[in-house]
């Protein structure tokens, strides 16, 4: 079991009580009450909610959330049946290069909410869940963003990114001796390479659905093969 500790990690329980306070949306203020777990519970114990979002490019204060796909799981199974998506209208234009990307056309989105509409219920599905991504600048940014610029009022919650966990695994491999005399060979630690390094199936890529049980499904080989399910949650959130 190797050990990628954080010793400064923010007291989450503390913190969203706080952000419960403050919070002037009452969407915002029932999500933050639901609080989350004390730091020591042990990840056997835990519900997960994987999320992943497409959006319409890289840069959350200009681009925009075009799908959302979510789902309960917890070390032992997934929960298919209970995972949610969403098409929803972005806030700038739909590019042409991010259509190559994502496959999401304008016929898709005709008619698609916005992210204040479905807002409630996504909230619903995150609270006192530990939400699960694969490179949380894409969640946790373009989440906040769009609701800074939708009720001036971002957000903030705990994520284990299985991106860095996957960096933190690369990096603390022991190097070989031939190492020494050159630079190692770097590791791709996106979704698909990760995945296949656990020997798990190909799927495709860019649909936010897909995505998110494909990130669930790497946490669980993650913490299969480098932890233990008896491990702290304060040992991956961030």
């Amino acid at each position: 079991m190797r050990d990628f500790s954080n010793q400064d990690v923010l007291n989450w329980q503390a913190f969203l009580q706080i952000k419960a306070q403050e919070s002037k949306d009452s969407r915002l203020t029932n999500f933050y009450d639901a609080s989350t777990y004390h730091e020591e519970i042990k990840l056997k114990d835990i519900d997960f909610v994987a999320l992943d979002f497409e959006t319409t490019g890289l840069d959350a204060n200009q681009n925009s959330i075009i799908s959302i796909g979510l789902v309960p799981f917890t070390l032992q199974r997934i929960a298919c049946r209970q995972a949610k998506h969403w098409f929803i209208t972005p806030e700038d234009k739909l590019q042409e290069d991010s259509i190559i990307i994502h496959g999401i056309t304008h016929s898709d989105l005709k008619g698609a909410p916005d992210l204040l509409r479905i807002l409630e219920q996504l909230l619903d599905e995150l609270a006192g869940k530990i939400v699960v991504v694969h490179y949380r600048r894409i969640e946790r940014d373009f989440f906040d963003a769009a609701l800074r610029s939708l009720i001036n009022e971002g957000i903030v919650f705990p994520v284990i990114d299985t991106m860095q966990i996957e960096a933190d695994i690369q990096q603390a491999r022991p190097k070989k001796f031939i190492d020494w005399f050159r630079t190692p060979r770097t590791e791709s630690i996106r979704l698909a390479n990760s995945r296949s390094r656990y020997n798990l199936p190909t799927y495709p890529p860019h649909d936010a659905l897909t995505d998110a049980i494909a990130t669930a499904e790497l946490l669980q080989a993650q913490i299969h093969h480098h932890f233990s399910p008896d491990t702290p949650i304060k040992k991956l959130w961030l």
